[in-house]
């Protein structure tokens, strides 16, 4: 869920508290509250990315009420209403979140919690909270060395071009892994003054069981859906695993030459350096109702769909593996909205082993064994009908799922019309 920003650092930040910060450094050419904060980190920021500072980064203070206006308008505008309605069905259709969630309330809830600073691409500042509590004042360290990082990285690429991608999720929230991913590895990095492998006993699980153990702090994330947090957390974590192997692979260049196609390239390193592409499925037009709202998935979010059905992390990742591409539509029908959602996988193999715990995941979630073959699966209930078919799509295998108001048909699309076009969007 692309939209899920500036959150986890903080969530990340209150975990790793307890973990030992570098001495401290003269403020010298830096002035201002965090001149002290400045001097230590912007160099050895530099010295952990490999990049300098082409003008020196620049650090304000907010108020929290302004912080919390900002943000509340970054949302906005990196999501208009119409978007974020259409994900909304979307995500509630696919069983992720409850029918009856004001999705856009509850988000600018969970931007508003803990909010301690932010690096703004189009004023060049990093600002931080002018909030003195004792509370705050331990996670203000973490936040600048983080931010900080942003602020280097938009020195050399333009952060704000990632916000203005628009239909595919999975692009988008992979290359948001690699700038969240190198943020939150070099601000660790410079704390902790060493290799993470060395200096984190339990590596990256640890940090996610910290970051569950201190969700009593964080209420409004504690509250949340799973696909909020796992979406939240999967830049920041996934990310800076995915910058950890990038750094032993590849010294010297920086993360982004070039930005990983999918989070399928993020979860899977090797494919990543191997330059594994997806595929990018063109749906065709809709034989009954109205598009409302189009976009993929990905890797990283087929498995929470299946997660969230069979609670059963190794079925749901290996099930998840060989997915190529993925594309789904939400539709105006009568009696309500319907979704038809279609994946392509590397092999006949892996389509197969999505396609038997898709429908496991179909029978849960409606409450009967189904009808129908092995090619065309049909499960009803609830007021819903939900159907699972295989086809073949350019020579790949592909799995249709379409869910619908009961009394609708499920032909939504004409699978004979679907196409398949390189990262590119080149057939």
């Amino acid at each position: 869920m692309r939209f899920i920003t500036r959150r986890a650092a903080i969530l990340i930040a209150a975990a790793l508290t307890v973990l030992p910060a570098c001495r401290g450094a003269d403020a010298g050419k830096y002035s201002g509250p965090y001149a002290k904060l400045m001097a230590k980190y912007v160099p050895q920021v530099e010295k952990a990315t490999g990049l300098t500072f082409k003008t020196p980064p620049k650090v304000e203070q907010r108020s929290t009420e302004e912080v919390r206006a900002f943000l509340e308008k970054e949302f906005n505008d990196n999501l208009p209403a119409l978007e974020l309605e259409g994900a909304s069905r979307a995500y509630k259709l696919l069983g992720f979140l409850p029918d009856t969630m004001d999705l856009r309330r509850f988000m600018l809830r969970l931007l508003g919690e803990q909010v301690i600073g932010y690096y703004d691409p189009a004023t060049k500042v990093l600002y931080v909270v002018n909030d003195t509590s004792a509370a705050r004042a331990s996670l203000v360290e973490v936040t600048v060395a983080h931010e900080l990082v942003h602020a280097l990285q938009d020195q050399y690429f333009n952060l704000d071009s990632l916000q203005k991608q628009r239909d595919d999720n999975d692009r988008l929230t992979a290359a948001q892994a690699v700038m969240e991913g190198q943020a939150t590895y070099e601000q660790l990095s410079t704390m902790l003054g060493g290799d993470l492998g060395v200096r984190m006993p339990g590596g990256w699980d640890r940090v996610r069981e910290m970051i569950r153990e201190n969700q009593t702090a964080m209420p409004v994330f504690a509250s949340a859906p799973m696909l909020l947090q796992e979406t939240l957390l999967f830049p920041y974590l996934s990310g800076a695993e995915f910058i950890n192997r990038y750094k032993k692979a590849k010294r010297g260049t920086p993360p982004w030459q070039p930005l990983p196609a999918s989070t399928e390239q993020v979860l899977h390193f090797e494919k990543y350096a191997a330059g594994e592409q997806p595929v990018r499925v063109e749906m065709p037009p809709l034989l009954t109702g109205a598009k409302v709202y189009e976009n993929n998935l990905g890797e990283f979010e087929t498995r929470l769909f299946l997660f969230q059905a069979l609670q059963d992390l190794g079925t749901s990742a290996r099930s998840a593996d060989g997915w190529a591409g993925d594309r789904y539509v939400v539709a105006n029908l009568p009696g309500g909205a319907g979704i038809v959602w279609v994946s392509v996988w590397d092999t006949p193999i892996d389509a197969g082993e999505f396609r038997e715990a898709a429908q496991r995941a179909a029978q849960r979630r409606m409450g009967g064994a189904g009808s129908g073959t092995a090619e065309v699966r049909r499960f009803e209930g609830k007021g819903r009908v939900v159907q699972i078919a295989t086809a073949t799509v350019q020579g790949k295998a592909a799995i249709i799922w379409t869910d619908v108001p009961a009394g609708n048909g499920t032909r939504l699309i004409d699978a004979a019309k679907l196409k398949l076009a390189d990262a590119a969007g080149t057939p």
